[in-house]
């Protein structure tokens, strides 16, 4: 046991570390992903706008917070990967399974989302120089594109870009990564938010967004909006825990807990104050699902001055978005492979990259290519998003909360929160947040429905 400790001590020494502002950027950059610009605006467009963002922010604040510190205080007390996080905090071997499904997790979500993310470098591409506005079927040119060989480029494009960042390491490539790309971001976001509650009949959609109806909301709505917070925000997939083990003792876990939430949530608001102006005022419906930023919001910016301009933009914030959360995807399974088999961070990301994009093409075929990779009525694509979206997450999120709130001796410690603040978040994570989260995985796994 006492070895155990030598060893355990000696790795935290060794452990690579974010400065105090790095580690928040890094975060952020975790949740602001293609989760908030590409499926916050649908879902919210589905379940009737200004309502459900309400909902989804009291999701955020009550039971997404606790979880998400929950995850950084038992990364910084296990300083380990994701996958032994749990028993180095102090847990039996009986959470090696726990651990082990914080790892698998992400490396399945990047294997198609560096695919979608591929998408939105093709489309920053063609949008700058005038090809994607040549024709009005966006639709048609979507299909098309996505039919043939080019995605498995753009995803190899996209895929060579994180592991060049990852491969930099935590101060020197993540850190840097997204220390430059998130401002520059936010300044991406106010230019098209400018741009789209100015554009006329903007006036529709703004209200559409912030005047809440609550005759509109259903229970199935609450439990879209809690399982959004939980993916906004990156629970339930490691990288929490991954980066609380980079996390200086000296950080304020709680003050940490509420900038990422924070800055998840400007972003949510921001993003919605550009997609449902635009779309109201181009007469486009705002419930129209995933098709939503690749066919009708092209469509969109044909129709408005300098179209090519704001729609190249708006690419790039998409691409930027999709980017910053797949260096987090992939630096979960690279810290497993350097703790488990010893391997250089050079190794194990060139390793785990080419995995991972070999492991993506035959969903990236199943959209159009291979039609016939479809199981069930849903493509290889679509099942992997079910399976880890929809199951993995979900159960992955329930864990740690059963753990902090149930099994974990040293969470007061490790949280570092006054006494009564203590009480709090123990009590949402014993009490409330295992039996709503229970609710999301049986929703979206498709148990329980309405």
């Amino acid at each position: 046991m006492n070895q155990f400790k030598g060893e355990k001590s000696l790795l935290s020494e060794k452990k690579e570390r974010f400065s105090s502002s790095g580690f928040i950027f890094a975060a952020i950059g975790s949740s602001v992903g293609l989760g908030n610009m590409w499926k916050f605006p649908y879902i919210t467009g589905e379940n009737g706008g200004a309502a459900f963002f309400l909902l989804f922010i009291v999701c955020l604040v009550l039971i997404g917070l606790p979880v998400l510190l929950a995850e950084l205080a038992i990364g910084r007390s296990g300083r380990g990967s994701a996958a032994t996080s749990f028993i180095r905090a102090g847990g039996g071997k009986g959470w090696k399974a726990a651990g082990i499904l914080q790892v698998v997790a992400p490396f399945l979500i990047l294997s198609f989302y560096i695919i979608v993310a591929g998408w939105t470098l093709n489309y920053a591409v063609i949008a700058f120089n005038g090809q994607l506005f040549s024709t009005s079927d966006y639709a048609g040119q979507f299909g098309s594109f996505v039919s043939g060989y080019m995605p498995i480029v753009w995803q190899g494009a996209a895929m060579l870009i994180t592991a060049g960042v990852v491969i930099l390491g935590v101060s020197g490539g993540i850190e840097k990564f997204n220390k430059v790309l998130i401002p520059g971001l936010v300044v991406l976001l106010i230019v098209l938010m400018i741009r789209a509650v100015t554009l006329p009949g903007a006036g529709e959609g703004v209200s559409f967004f912030l005047k809440p109806d609550f005759s509109v909301l259903t229970a199935e709505s609450a439990l879209v909006a809690l399982g959004h917070a939980f993916f906004s925000l990156s629970l339930g997939m490691g990288i929490l825990l991954t980066y609380g083990s980079y996390v200086d003792k000296r950080q304020s876990l709680g003050s940490a807990a509420l900038a990422i939430g924070a800055g998840d949530l400007v972003y949510a608001f921001i993003a919605g104050l550009i997609i449902f102006p635009t779309t109201f005022s181009f007469g486009i419906a705002p419930d129209q699902g995933p098709s939503l930023i690749f066919i009708a919001l092209p469509a969109a910016f044909s129709a408005m001055p300098f179209g090519s301009f704001f729609g190249g933009l708006f690419f790039i914030l998409l691409a930027i978005a999709a980017l910053t959360s797949a260096v987090s995807l992939l630096e979960v399974p690279v810290s497993f492979a350097m703790e488990r088999w010893n391997w250089s961070r050079q190794r194990a990301v060139w390793i785990l990259s080419l995995i991972c994009f070999l492991l993506g093409i035959p969903s990236a075929m199943s959209l159009g290519m291979f039609p016939e990779l479809t199981f069930g009525g849903k493509a290889l694509f679509d099942w992997m998003d079910f399976i880890t979206s929809n199951i993995m997450l979900p159960l992955g999120g329930l864990l740690i909360t059963i753990f902090a709130g149930y099994f974990w001796k040293g969470a007061a410690e490790a949280a570092g929160l006054q006494a009564r603040w203590f009480r709090v978040w123990l009590f949402m994570l014993r009490y409330v947040a295992p039996v709503l989260v229970f609710l999301v995985l049986l929703h979206t796994s498709g148990i329980l429905t309405f």
